[in-house]
């Protein structure tokens, strides 16, 4: 039987005053399972930091609190949320002191903290290499080569969609094997045995691995009774969004006590194509029968006339759970609607209507252009750099810059000398004379590499010279890691700049060297937030930073400009502007060309994207859309996207005319 816990209004505390009725029947439901379905700006955050906070105030320790979401920018703000609330909270602080603190992070930063616990389990080292999407895509393009396996014919970025998909489904190589497969999944059993042989070898694991091998450790039942035992409150965000790995790991850490408290909005589960399943929500209440479930429906971010909207559009979707989301904002600006003649002209719409913004008083920071594929964004650029509106594209991650991967390569190659893919892509960064027959002969050696002792380097077949230059290479390693177990992680990322000469290779006077110098200058900052910790602790959470950034952590360097990115990058932001763009048929909704028409399901997932594209905005939202686009180098005419037809008149305002003069828009009836 559930508890629930009450207060009097007259001496209700604060933090409790501050919710509406149903934030608060969350936060005071803290025993046995709990459902929260949190619709868009429906205050989920301050719900799940509110019931934490109540949970200490309970007597709870912090230590067995576990808070688990998807992104860094959302695990930082959650986990800066709580330490804000408790640090106010004078009855916590003042006279009772807090034992240890809630365990905040992503589903992937907590694979890797249970896997370096128990890495003896999986015979790694604690300092194992992760593999992100373009090392694993470097390592499948060399198993297909080892198997002969022509790139040409069989794409490789396909294969490792596939065994992605099979990891996230929960299915090991081992279990693959025992599966019937047709031609493609043959050529993928292949490749996969060589590709696990490569991160066997390099001490590694990808993405996958670390909620897969975290799901196993978790099976284990000793392993698992440890952490259940540790952990004793769960919390899991954007639970929409798990796949089934994810799902079976909040399962079993949850399963002992019971007071799991998942939260959720199948109206925002938009990543079906890379293994997440809404009905992960519909099955919780049949695992926990016994279940509260709120529903949160009011919406602090956007004005009634957005909402209004967004609610037309998402009732036409049949897998859902009804809620409809109200404000106590009434009114607002009406929805614009800009007919471009083309994507040039729609970009130079909305570049000129950024500008107009701007000069108004709007932040830049507040607009945001949101489209449903990336090949949009181009148009957009280029109109935004003719206006000279300050922008800044999402898309490439800080981390994946060459310059930035070579210095963090130092680091790695350092703690893990059996790391060959990282020793590879230093050897000669700077160049120091090492040519590819010397590199093949250190790569060959039985042990994987001939990096790992004098001894080893003296037994290669190698002039003198090329043996002193790679033992000073091997030396200079030796320091980096020295200096990682000692330092400040910042002072050992300075050292690595200075002693390889990194910071000699650019050439100043070119903008796009001294960016990429900026850049590695820029790597010593973001390690400085970890010098407060022991050296090898800070130098670990640092490369866990590095290997689990998102595309979203680049808003984190605070960047001036108007934000371009695609839908799917926009979920959990929010904004006072946005800009819809491309609300064609076959464009958004979406339709692969070679998929043809959209299935029930992908129906359904398109039009929930669009309900999250116009649930982002806070104030204002313009649609846009070309009545003819440029599509694999041919024009053609488009017909306005369905979803603009669902949207009544009365929330539309009509803005200009389209082409502004330039072109006459002939219209086809075909």
């Amino acid at each position: 039987m559930l508890k629930f816990f009450t207060m009097s209004n007259t001496n209700e505390p604060e933090y409790l005053t501050s919710l509406n009725g149903r934030q608060k029947k969350a936060v005071l439901t803290t025993e046995g399972p709990l459902l929260i379905l949190a619709g868009a700006g429906a205050g989920k955050t301050k719900t799940i930091t509110h019931r934490i906070l109540h949970l200490i105030k309970k007597g709870v320790s912090p230590s067995s609190i576990l808070a688990i979401t998807f992104t860094n920018k959302a695990a930082k703000e959650m986990k800066e949320r709580v330490d804000k609330l408790l640090s106010s909270d004078l009855e916590i602080n003042r006279p009772i002191s807090l034992e240890g603190k809630p365990f905040v992070s992503t589903f992937h930063s907590l694979g890797v903290h249970i896997i370096k616990e128990q890495s003896a389990k999986l015979s790694l080292p604690r300092h194992f290499g992760i593999f992100d999407k373009s090392d694993s895509k470097r390592a499948i393009k060399e198993a297909m080569e080892r198997k002969s396996i022509n790139p040409k014919q069989f794409d490789a970025g396909k294969i490792l969609g596939a065994i992605s998909r099979q990891k996230g489904d929960g299915v090991t190589f081992e279990e693959y094997l025992g599966k019937e497969l047709g031609y493609f999944e043959a050529i993928v059993e292949e490749v996969w045995e060589e590709y696990e042989g490569i991160l066997k070898l390099e001490k590694a694991l990808d993405f996958d691995d670390l909620l897969l091998k975290t799901r196993n450790l978790l099976k284990i039942a000793e392993v698992r009774e440890y952490y259940q035992n540790i952990w004793r409150y769960i919390h899991i965000d954007e639970y929409q969004d798990t796949n089934r790995v994810q799902y079976e790991i909040a399962k079993l850490l949850g399963d002992k006590e019971k007071n799991i408290a998942v939260v959720g909005d199948i109206d925002q589960s938009i990543y079906s194509w890379r293994g997440a399943d809404f009905k992960n929500i519909l099955r919780f209440e049949k695992d926990y029968p016994d279940a509260t479930t709120i529903l949160l429906e009011e919406n602090y971010r956007s004005t009634k006339n957005i909402l209004d909207v967004a609610n037309a559009i998402i009732e036409k979707n049949k897998l859902r759970k009804k809620k409809i989301l109200f404000t106590k904002k009434e009114g607002g600006d009406l929805l614009s609607l800009y007919a471009a003649f083309d994507e040039k002209d729609e970009a130079s719409f909305i570049a000129k209507q950024s500008k107009m913004l701007i000069r108004q008083g709007v932040s830049p920071e507040e607009i945001a252009v949101l489209y449903r594929a990336n090949f949009q964004s181009r148009n957009i650029e280029e109109a935004f750099l003719r206006g000279e509106v300050p922008y800044q594209l999402l898309g490439t991650k800080f981390f994946e810059r060459k310059e930035v991967k070579d210095v963090v390569s130092y680091l790695k190659a350092a703690l893990n000398p059996e790391s060959l893919s990282d020793l590879k892509r230093i050897l000669n960064v700077p160049a120091r004379g090492i040519g590819k027959v010397t590199m093949l002969k250190i790569f060959s050696a039985p042990s994987g590499s001939a990096l790992g002792g004098e001894d080893r380097i003296n037994e290669l077949d190698l002039p003198k010279a090329t043996k002193e230059k790679v033992k000073e290479f091997r030396s200079l390693l030796l320091k980096i890691k020295e200096k990682a177990q000692t330092e400040k992680p910042s002072e050992t990322i300075k050292y690595i700049i200075k002693a390889t000469d990194m910071e000699y290779m650019f050439d100043v006077t070119k903008e796009e060297d001294a960016e990429r110098l900026e850049n590695i200058k820029e790597l010593a900052t973001t390690a400085s937030i970890y010098d407060h910790l022991p050296p090898e602790e800070g130098i670990e959470k640092f490369l866990e930073h590095a290997a689990l950034s998102s595309d979203q952590d680049e808003l984190e360097e605070s960047k001036k400009g108007v934000k371009l990115m695609t839908v799917h990058a926009s979920k959990g932001l929010e904004f006072d502007y946005v800009f819809i763009t491309g609300l064609e048929d076959d464009l958004f909704p979406h339709v692969k060309h070679e998929v043809g028409e959209l299935k029930k399901e992908d129906q359904e997932e398109e039009r929930r994207l669009f309900y999250v594209a116009l649930t982002r905005a806070r104030k204002k939202i313009y649609l846009t859309y070309g009545n003819i686009r440029t599509i694999y180098g041919s024009k053609q005419v488009n017909t306005p996207s369905e979803f603009l037809t669902d949207i009544d008149e009365a929330f539309l305002q009509n803005e200009g005319v389209a082409g502004s003069g330039r072109e006459k828009i002939i219209y086809l009836d075909f």
